[in-house]
C-alpha cells in the first residue's frame, strides 16, 4: 500500500499585466487559488496540508466558497462554472455553461442562492447572474463593451451587483432581477477589481491608473478615493477589505502592498506599506491579495504567497511557493533531513525539505530553461534547449559559479558518474558526449538515433538506449566507448535507464509502457512483464536497498515493483499527478517522491507487506 504523506503544492498561475483573484473561507482559514486544471486549497495555519480539485476539463481561473462554506463554485477558460461540495470527495452538484469565453471573476450572494460571473464572451453578454441550483438567469447585464475583469455582489439587502473591466467602466445594477442603473467612467485605465465592504455600506474599485475609488453601496454614487499621497506608483491589481470594513489591503505592480484606513466619509489614507521581500525583479510585482481573519495574504507575479499577521505587521512574512509549470525532474540529496531539488522547464529550481516543505528557490546567475537535470551534494548539472550544458556549484542554498559547455547539439539525456561526479555522459540525437568538468572529452557518433543513456557510478561503463528499443552496453576506456553487448527486449523507443545503487542490476523503460530489470553481469532479464502502465513511461527510480523499482508514466500512475516477487504483486498509486508523472526518486527505503505535469511534488509512504 502507498499512502500520500506530504504534498508540496504548486504556486498560483499568474500572468504579466493581470491581477489574480484569490479567495478564502474564514471558518476553515483556507484559501483557494488555481493553477492549470487544478483548484488548490491551502490552510493558512497548516501550510503542509493541501487539497486539490482536478475535475475541470480546461484551465481553471477562479474559485469561491459559498457563504456557508459547504460548496465551491469554480470557473474555467471555456466559460464553464462547476459547483461542488467541500466534503465527500468533492461531489459535483451542478455544471453550467455560463459565458462563451474565459470567466475572470465570480461571486456568491449572501444567501447562497445566486452567483454572478464575468469575463470574456463572444457576442453575448459579458456578465451573467444565475440561480445556483437551476442556472436560470436573474437579470440582464448590458453596458460593457470589453472584457469584464471583476464583479461583486452586495452582501446585504437590497442586493446590488457591480462590474468593472477593460472599457474603464464601473457599472451598477439593481435587482433581482438585475437591471442596469448607472455607470461611472472615473478610471482612466483598466479597472482590475471591485469589492463590497463586509457591512454592505461601500464598495471600492482599483485600476491600472493607480487609483482606488470608493462608492456608496446602495445608490452607487462616488463618495471618496484613496489618497494619492504615499499612494501606489504602479497599476493596482487587487483589493481586499478587513472584516470590520474600516481598512483595505491593495497590491500593485510597484512591488508593494498598502493598508489603507477608510474614514466614514469614504476617503482612504495609507496606514502601512508592506514591501515584498525579494530581489526586486519583475517576479516581485504583487498581483493578488486577501485579508482573512488575522492573516494578510499577498501573491507575487513569481507565484510566491506571503502571509503577514495583521496584528504584527513588522514581522517578516512567511513565504510559501512552488512551481507554476510542469516539474520535469527531481533529485534527492543524501543529507539529513532529506533535501529534494525539483526543476521545471521554465528554469526554476526549488528546494524542499522532507517534513518541512518549501525551503526557497535556488537562484542561478543565468536563468536558462531546463530539460534534463541531475544533482549531487556540491553541484547541479542541467541542460536546456540551446545545445548547452550548465554545471553550477552548490553551496547550501546558494548557487555559485556556473560553467557552460556548448556540445553543438540538442541534449536528450544526461547522467553523472556519482563516484567521480566531474564525469558526465550526455546523449544527443546521433550519439553521446563525454564531459569531464567543463571540457568535452569526446563526441562519439554511434550510428543510431539515441533516446536515453546512463553511466555507471565509477565511470567505466555506459548503457545507451535507441529509438529502435535496443540497449547498447559500452565499456569506457579513457575517452573512447567500446561496444560490449546489444540487449533486445523492448518494443518501443527507450525513455529511461538507471543502474541500481549497488550496480548489480539496471532497469530500463520504453515509450511502449514496458519496464525491464536486467542483471548486470549475465545481462539476462531479471524481472519482466512489467507492463501495467497504459502509456509512455517517463521516469524510473531504485530504492536504496536495491529491492524495489518505481516507474512513473504519462498515464498519471506510479507503480512500485519488488525485484524478488513477480510483477503482478505490485503497488500502484493511481492518479498521482494530473497530466502525467515526470520525476521520481526514493528518499528512503519506504518513501517515494514524485513530480508531474500539475506542478505538484508529492511524497508517498509505502507500507511494508
Amino acid at each position: 500500500m502507498a499512502q500520500l504523506a506530504e504534498t508540496y503544492a504548486c504556486a498560483p498561475s499568474t500572468e504579466r499585466g493581470r491581477g489574480i483573484l484569490i479567495s478564502g473561507d474564514p471558518k476553515s482559514n483556507s484559501i483557494l487559488y488555481c493553477n492549470g486544471r487544478s483548484v488548490i486549497f491551502r490552510y493558512l495555519d497548516r501550510p503542509l496540508e493541501v487539497k486539490v480539485y482536478g475535475e475541470h476539463a480546461y484551465p481553471a481561473t477562479v474559485a469561491r466558497y459559498s457563504p456557508n462554506g459547504e460548496w465551491i463554485a469554480s470557473a474555467d477558460v471555456s466559460g464553464t462554472v462547476r459547483i461542488w461540495g467541500t466534503h465527500n470527495d468533492f461531489v459535483l452538484k451542478k455544471e453550467f455553461q455560463v459565458l462563451s469565453g474565459r470567466i475572470d471573476d465570480l461571486q456568491w450572494s449572501t444567501d447562497g442562492q445566486r452567483i454572478v460571473a464575468s469575463g470574456e464572451s463572444k457576442g453575448k453578454s459579458l456578465v451573467r447572474a444565475f440561480m445556483w441550483d437551476s442556472g436560470t438567469n436573474v437579470g440582464e447585464f448590458d453596458g460593457h463593451s470589453r472584457r469584464v475583469l471583476s464583479c461583486a455582489f452586495k452582501p446585504t439587502r437590497p442586493f446590488r451587483i457591480v462590474t468593472c473591466g477593460e472599457d474603464f467602466l464601473v457599472n451598477f445594477y439593481e435587482g433581482p432581477p438585475f437591471k442596469f442603473k448607472l455607470s461611472h467612467r472615473d478610471h482612466l485605465n483598466f479597472v482590475n477589481c471591485v469589492r463590497f465592504s463586509p457591512d454592505g455600506s461601500k464598495f471600492i474599485t482599483v485600476g491600472s491608473d493607480k487609483k482606488g475609488l470608493i462608492y456608496d453601496a446602495k445608490s452607487g454614487e462616488k463618495i471618496g478615493e484613496l489618497s494619492s499621497e504615499d499612494g501606489h506608483s504602479g497599476s493596482i491589481y487587487a483589493v481586499s477589505w478587513s472584516s470590520d470594513s474600516k481598512q483595505v489591503l491593495t497590491v500593485s505592480a510597484d512591488k508593494s502592498a498598502k493598508i489603507w484606513e477608510i474614514s466614514e466619509d469614504g476617503n482612504g489614507k495609507v496606514k502601512k506599506t508592506l514591501t515584498c521581500p525579494g530581489s526586486g525583479g519583475v517576479d516581485d510585482m504583487l498581483v493578488g491579495c486577501l485579508w482573512q481573519n488575522d492573516y494578510l495574504v499577498t501573491v507575487s507575479l513569481g507565484g510566491t504567497i506571503f502571509l503577514y499577521s495583521a496584528n504584527d505587521l513588522d514581522t517578516k512574512p512567511l513565504a510559501l511557493s512552488g512551481h507554476m509549470k510542469n516539474v520535469n525532474s527531481l533529485a534527492v540529496l543524501k543529507s539529513d533531513p532529506k533535501v529534494i531539488l525539483t526543476s521545471s522547464y521554465d528554469g526554476l529550481i526549488v528546494k524542499w525539505i522532507q517534513g518541512i516543505g518549501y525551503c526557497g528557490r535556488l537562484e542561478r546567475k543565468v536563468n536558462s530553461q531546463i530539460k534534463c537535470f541531475a544533482a549531487v551534494e556540491q553541484e547541479i548539472v542541467s541542460s536546456g534547449f540551446d545545445n548547452k550544458i550548465w554545471r553550477v556549484s552548490l553551496h547550501e542554498d546558494q548557487c555559485g559559479d556556473a560553467d557552460c559547455i556548448d556540445i553543438g547539439s540538442q541534449p536528450k539525456d544526461l547522467s553523472l558518474a556519482i563516484l567521480s561526479p566531474d564525469l558526465a555522459l550526455v546523449s544527443i540525437e546521433t550519439g553521446v558526449v563525454l564531459l569531464r568538468g567543463a571540457k568535452v572529452l569526446s563526441t562519439t557518433n554511434l550510428g543510431f538515433p539515441v533516446t536515453a543513456c546512463t553511466i555507471v557510478p565509477d565511470g567505466t561503463e555506459a548503457i545507451v538506449g535507441g529509438q529502435d528499443g535496443k540497449l547498447h552496453v559500452y565499456s569506457i576506456i579513457g575517452d573512447t566507448l567500446k561496444e560490449e553487448a546489444v540487449l533486445e527486449k523492448h518494443r518501443g523507443p527507450i525513455t529511461v535507464i538507471r543502474y541500481s545503487p549497488d550496480v548489480s542490476m539496471f532497469a530500463s523503460a520504453d515509450a511502449n509502457r514496458e519496464a525491464v530489470v536486467w542483471d548486470r553481469t549475465s545481462r539476462e532479464v531479471k524481472l519482466n512483464n512489467m507492463l501495467y502502465h497504459t502509456a509512455r513511461i517517463n521516469c524510473l527510480a531504485w530504492s536504496p536497498a536495491n529491492n524495489m523499482v518505481a516507474t512513473g508514466s504519462l498515464d498519471t500512475c506510479v507503480i512500485i515493483y519488488k525485484i524478488n516477487k513477480p510483477a503482478s504483486s505490485r503497488i500502484t498509486v493511481k492518479g498521482a499527478h494530473l497530466g502525467g508523472v515526470y520525476g521520481l526518486d526514493f528518499t528512503d527505503e519506504y518513501s517515494v517522491v514524485s513530480s508531474g505535469e500539475d506542478a505538484f511534488v508529492r511524497l508517498w509512504r509505502l507500507t511494508p507487506q
